[in-house]
C-alpha cells in the first residue's frame, strides 16, 4: 500500500502548520522551510504558489499521496454543491480518520496504522484499506482477538489525550470499543485553518 513516509516534522515545517501532535512542541523552536538553503527561497509568494501550498498541506493533513488526492478532487467537483467543501467532506469520511475523530488514535497517521494492521470491522466485517469511505448507519468496531492487546484495554488513556471534540457526524463509544457513524461532517466540523477554495482555483488552472 503506497504512503508518504518522510518524516512529520519536515512536512510540517515546510507547509508551516503542525500535522502531528509531536510536531507542535519542535516548531515552538524550529520553524520556517527546512533546508541549508531555505532562507533564500523565501519571499512573497505568487498566487499559484498559495494554492500549491495550500493543497499540499490539506493533501499532508489527510495522509494522500498526489494521485489518490487529484482523484478525490476530481470526484468533489463532479458532485452538486462546492467543490472545496465536498472535498473536505470525502476527505473526513475516510475510514482512518473516522478512527482519528472518534479518540481512538492520537493522529491520523496513527489512525492510519491501526486500520491497516486490522484491527477493525466495518458493519461485522474485517477492514485493512484506510481510504474506504464510511456513511451514517455504519457501525465500527474493534476487533475481539484486538480489544485484548494492551493498547486497546488502555483505550480511555488515548481518547483523553487525543483531545478530540464530541462531533455531530460519529458517536464514539470507548467502553464497548465502537463508533457509530450518524450523519454526514460539517464543514465547521473539518479542520478550521484550512481555504479550501485555494485548492479549487489549483485544479482549475
Amino acid at each position: 500500500m503506497a504512503r508518504d513516509v518522510s518524516p512529520i516534522v519536515k512536512q510540517s515545517r515546510r507547509e508551516g502548520y503542525a500535522l502531528h501532535p509531536k510536531a507542535h512542541k519542535i516548531m515552538v523552536k524550529k520553524s520556517g522551510i527546512p533546508g541549508q538553503h531555505a532562507h533564500g527561497r523565501q519571499g512573497k509568494p505568487s498566487l499559484y504558489l498559495t494554492q500549491l501550498r495550500e493543497k499540499q498541506k490539506v493533501r499532508r493533513i489527510y495522509g494522500l499521496l498526489e494521485k489518490q488526492f487529484a482523484k478525490l478532487m476530481a470526484e468533489a467537483t463532479r458532485r452538486p454543491g462546492l467543490s472545496g467543501e465536498n472535498l473536505l467532506q470525502l476527505l473526513e469520511l475516510r475510514l482512518d480518520n473516522a478512527v482519528y475523530r472518534a479518540g481512538f488514535a492520537t493522529s491520523r497517521r496513527a489512525a492510519r496504522q491501526l486500520v491497516s494492521h486490522g484491527h477493525f470491522e466495518l458493519n461485522g466485517r474485517r477492514v485493512d484499506i484506510p481510504s474506504i469511505r464510511v456513511k451514517a448507519g455504519d457501525e465500527i468496531v474493534v476487533r475481539p482477538k484486538s480489544a485484548k492487546t494492551g493498547y486497546f484495554q488502555n483505550i480511555d488513556d488515548v481518547v483523553n489525550n487525543s483531545l478530540q471534540t464530541p462531533i455531530s457526524w460519529l458517536k464514539s463509544d470507548p467502553k464497548k470499543l465502537k463508533i457509530q457513524i450518524t450523519g454526514l461532517p460539517t464543514r465547521e466540523e473539518a479542520e478550521a485553518d484550512i481555504n479550501e477554495q485555494l485548492i479549487v482555483e489549483y485544479y482549475s488552472r
